[in-house]
């Protein structure tokens, strides 16, 4: 039999790879996140701006914000009244309004678990326990911007509109980041790398 001289490979695509070229599927999937991640936060804070949404579902919701708070700040000793969204004693009174409800951060944790290449499992899992973490953090917010008002009213306006917004924030996003970094990895979210050899390759 007579060895036939062997001819390069040429590279082949895969039904995952249709490119060949498994180093861009990375930014890709980038893109992709992002692209979603923008799409479900305009849509969401779109739903927010309804009329019917705010009255129905962000007003009663925040009013269980000021029953949770006003009942923590009762717990510490600060004898506080409640009335639908206003926490108040003889000290301070203050009225909690969207952005003070965590809504925002809750929102912009879901867009990127939604966006993000995971199961469905998993993405239930991380909504289910961001969204109590996200609540607890802006439950010790509203406590504290209380307590501030009431005993260093000098430091409210800062502590509410810097300090504050910003660690709520903040929080969502370092959530986001332990959840992503613990999420299971699937096949679809790993290209496969091309180790077969060629046919001809053999000795």
């Amino acid at each position: 039999m007579s060895k036939h001289p062997k001819r390069p490979d040429k590279p082949s695509a895969t039904p995952s790879d249709p490119a060949g070229a498994t180093g861009g599927s990375p930014r890709r999937r980038q893109v992709i996140f992002l692209v979603l991640f923008i799409l479900i936060l305009a849509g969401g804070f779109t739903v927010l701006s309804l009329n019917w949404v705010n009255d129905h579902v962000i007003e009663p919701f925040t009013a269980g914000v000021a029953w949770a708070s006003g009942g923590t700040l009762n717990l510490i000793g600060q004898g506080v009244v409640r009335q639908g969204t206003v926490i108040r004693n003889a000290r301070f009174a203050v009225n909690i309004e969207n952005g003070c409800n965590g809504v925002e951060t809750l929102l912009i944790f879901l867009a990127a678990v939604l966006a993000f290449p995971a199961s469905w499992r998993w993405r239930l899992v991380g909504l289910a326990v961001g969204a109590v973490a996200i609540q607890l953090v802006n439950l010790v917010r509203v406590v504290a911007l209380f307590l501030t008002g009431a005993y260093l009213p000098g430091l409210f306006d800062t502590s509410h509109t810097v300090i504050w917004q910003t660690l709520v924030i903040l929080s969502g996003v370092v959530l986001w980041i332990v959840w992503a970094n613990r999420a299971p990895v699937t096949a679809s979210a790993t290209p496969p790398e091309a180790s077969a050899e060629a046919p001809g390759d053999e000795e």
